[in-house]
C-alpha cells in the first residue's frame, strides 16, 4: 500500500548553515500527499509550519499530526521526521544557534501561530534572495521575538506508528468530513474493529471516536478564518447541527467559535485564504 523508501526527501540543507549574521534563514517547499523527509537534525532549531495541509511530526517516540493553525518548534539537534499528509505548501524557519529561542524547551512542542507570524513568515519567504543583509537580519529579529512569545498548544493531536493504525489516520486527515463506519475503515486497513480501537487507545491515549472528534475541532480553526458563519463550518465538517458543533468547541478550547476568534484575533492573511467550492 506504500513504499516509504520511494518517496523519502533529503532534509534542506540550510538547517546545517551557521552564520551569526544571518539569525533565520528559511525554505519553503510544496510536497504531495505521503511525501516524507528522512529522519534528521540540525544546529539550528526549526519553525516548521505549513501555510496549507496537514503535516505528521514523529520525535523521540512521540508522533503529532500539525494542521495549518499550529506550528511545530524542534530544538537545535532534535532528531525528527516530517511526512506531508495531504498536499502542503511548507514555509520553514531556521534559527542560527547563536540566538536562544524557547530555551526552557528540549525536546518538540506544539504551538499556535499567529496573524502576525504567518504575514512575517510569508514577507521573509517572498523578499528573502531580494533584501539586503541588515534589513534580512532585523526581521529575523523581529521574528525571533514572535517565536519566541507564540502560545504552547494543550489541544494536542498524537498519532501512533502502527501501520494500520497510520493508514487508517491518514485517510481521515485527507477526508475529515468521511461517513465511514469503524467496521468499514478497519476492513480497509485489514484489522478488526477491536483492534483498532485497541491501537487508538493504547497509541493515543484516545478512543477512535475521541481522536476524530479533536481532529475535527482543530481542523474547524482553518475553516473559521475563511468565514464568519459558524453555520457553514459546521455543515462542511459534517455535524448534523449548528449547536452541537458549538457545544463540542466549547468542550474542548473553553468558548465558542466567535469568542475563540475574537480572543485570539484569528484570521488568515488573504493571501492564504483559498476560495470556497461552490
Amino acid at each position: 500500500m506504500s513504499i516509504p523508501e520511494a518517496t523519502l526527501l533529503p532534509p534542506a540543507q540550510i538547517g546545517y548553515i551557521l552564520d551569526s549574521s544571518r539569525p533565520v534563514l528559511t525554505h519553503s517547499r510544496s510536497v504531495l500527499a505521503e511525501i516524507s523527509l528522512t529522519a534528521h537534525s540540525h544546529p539550528r532549531g526549526q519553525l516548521l509550519w505549513a501555510s496549507h495541509g496537514v503535516m505528521k511530526i514523529t520525535s523521540e517516540g512521540t508522533v503529532w499530526v500539525v494542521p495549518s493553525s499550529h506550528a511545530v518548534w524542534i530544538p537545535s539537534m532534535v532528531e525528527h521526521q516530517v511526512r506531508a499528509e495531504t498536499e502542503t505548501e511548507m514555509r520553514n524557519l531556521y534559527i542560527d544557534p547563536s540566538y536562544a529561542v524557547r530555551c526552557e524547551q528540549s525536546s518538540v512542542v506544539m504551538l499556535k501561530m499567529t496573524p502576525l507570524l504567518r504575514e512575517l513568515i510569508l514577507k521573509l519567504v517572498k523578499h528573502a534572495n531580494t533584501l539586503a543583509l541588515d534589513p534580512l537580519a532585523r526581521l529575523g529579529l523581529v521574528i525571533i521575538d514572535e517565536i519566541e512569545a507564540l502560545e504552547g498548544s494543550e489541544i494536542s493531536l498524537p498519532a501512533g506508528d502502527d501501520p494500520r493504525l497510520s493508514h487508517l489516520i491518514h485517510y481521515i486527515i485527507n477526508d475529515p468530513t468521511h461517513e465511514a463506519s469503524l467496521t468499514e475503515l478497519a476492513k480497509m486497513v485489514g484489522a478488526s474493529v477491536r483492534t483498532i480501537e485497541r491501537l487508538f487507545k493504547a497509541q493515543t491515549g484516545m478512543t477512535y471516536r475521541q481522536w476524530r472528534s479533536r481532529y475535527r475541532l482543530m481542523n474547524s480553526l482553518e475553516y473559521l478564518t475563511q468565514t464568519t458563519s459558524t453555520s457553514r463550518v459546521a455543515y462542511e465538517l459534517g455535524y448534523k447541527s449548528v449547536s452541537s458543533f458549538i457545544a463540542a468547541f466549547k468542550e474542548m478550547f473553553g468558548c465558542s467559535p466567535q469568542e475563540y476568534l475574537s480572543k485570539n484575533d484569528y484570521r488568515l492573511p488573504r493571501s492564504l485564504v483559498k476560495p470556497s467550492h461552490p
